[in-house]
């Protein structure tokens, strides 16, 4: 416990979101089955039921464990500096737009499907990560059991191709289309907010 406050340190909303989400998702994946289904989100019933509530929710749980061990290294892995570098308030901006992005792609797209249900962080993460790599373009994580760090950017895309194929084949809950909006969400709140950063960011990887 003292070494993840210690970590914490200086990212104070990181820390929170990360508890909050595995907390959440262990609970319902290993003893409340029916927490799941309250929290997904259902684009058809949205409006239409007022189902407000599950934009936010429905990022706080995940369809299985590895689900829940991948979004969680992902966030942990780029959140926490990044927090540290932009402040808590504009950290916390930059995820909810990653989640209402998220949330409106997947409305967009699946607005008329009655049965489509929805769940996991992906998008909120996505857009962190990206915003991540304007500030740090040429950081690398370590990736278990690979022997050679992983350069960011090159991590990124990996991630993007993945949910591209993994939403051509899977028919579970998780929301590998709405990757891409929270992507996309990260890139443009920073260019918002600090566009002198995206200039930094290419100047750093194009000279």
């Amino acid at each position: 416990m003292e070494s993840f406050l210690a970590f914490a340190d200086g990212a104070p909303v990181a820390a929170l979101l990360l508890a909050a989400i595995v907390v959440t998702s262990v609970i319902g994946l290993g003893m409340a089955p029916r927490l799941l289904e309250r929290c997904v989100l259902r684009p058809y019933w949205l409006v239409r039921n007022g189902e407000w509530p599950t934009v936010v929710t429905s990022t706080l749980v995940h369809a299985d464990f590895a689900h829940l061990l991948f979004n969680a290294f992902t966030f942990w892995a780029f959140a926490f500096a990044l927090e540290r570098t932009i402040g808590s308030a504009r950290f916390a901006a930059l995820y909810a737009a990653g989640v209402l992005a998220s949330a409106a792609g997947t409305w967009l797209q699946h607005r008329e499907e009655p049965r489509y249900r929805t769940l996991g962080a992906s998008g909120a993460i996505l857009a962190v990560l990206f915003a991540s790599i304007v500030y740090f373009p040429t950081n690398a994580i370590f990736i278990l059991p690979l022997p050679v760090p992983i350069p960011a950017p090159l991590f990124a895309l990996g991630y993007l191709a993945y949910t591209w194929y993994a939403s051509r084949q899977s028919h579970g809950h998780v929301n590998h289309d709405a990757h891409l909006a929270g992507a996309i969400a990260g890139l443009a709140f920073v260019a918002v907010t600090d566009p002198h950063a995206v200039q930094r960011a290419l100047r750093s990887v194009f000279g």
